[in-house]
């Protein structure tokens, strides 16, 4: 199997590292919504700590996801795609990247400047802080934090929709190429099967 990108699709490596993130990013902006309206309880400092792991997973992810393309390269662009769709979709590209990498970043300097108890990795690991506490900077980070993260799901919104655009209307291979090749059926055998007289 061919873990590195082609030139004509991503691998399964890029595969799994961009839907994981989709997904881990989604369920972590469900949570963010719900769990600011938790009373301050033991569950709501369990919660809060579970959706702090998972974001800082998600940076971690970033990260690989940013050096595995550096290390396997990238698909070409669709044949007969025209150049300001590559352009705007090379901006969007960047642009999801940055974002991706700046949510959870600007949610671990909140943490910091917030001053709460020392977050532990998923319980294993201690976390260290990016910035003294402030009582001044915390709430301007954590209007960023969640400003930036709206602009990350409107940018995802666009994005899936271009895809959706391109598989239904344009029936290209924009979608499939991020998608697990199909196995193909196995064909029958031309053989004649001999007769029995």
């Amino acid at each position: 199997m061919m873990l590195r990108n082609s030139a004509d699709r991503w691998g399964p490596v890029s595969q799994l590292l961009h839907w994981l993130i989709v997904l881990l990013i989604l369920g972590l902006g469900v949570v963010g919504l719900v769990m600011v309206e938790l009373p301050k309880s033991p569950r709501w400092f369990w919660v809060y700590d579970l959706h702090k792991s998972f974001g800082l997973t998600v940076l971690a992810l970033v990260v690989v996801r940013l050096l595995w393309r550096w290390f396997a390269g990238a698909p070409k662009p669709v044949a007969g795609t025209p150049r300001v769709q590559e352009r705007v979709a090379t901006i969007t590209h960047v642009l999801l990247y940055v974002l991706t990498f700046a949510v959870p970043l600007s949610g671990w300097i909140y943490d910091s400047l917030s001053g709460l108890r020392p977050l532990r990795w998923f319980g294993q690991f201690k976390v260290p802080k990016l910035a003294d506490p402030s009582q001044t900077l915390a709430p301007v980070m954590r209007d960023t934090h969640e400003w930036l993260f709206w602009a990350l799901i409107a940018l995802v919104a666009v994005h899936a929709a271009a895809a959706f655009y391109h598989h239904l209307f344009q029936h290209d291979d924009t979608l499939a190429r991020m998608l697990p090749r199909r196995r193909r059926a196995a064909s029958p055998d031309p053989s004649p099967v001999p007769e029995i007289h």
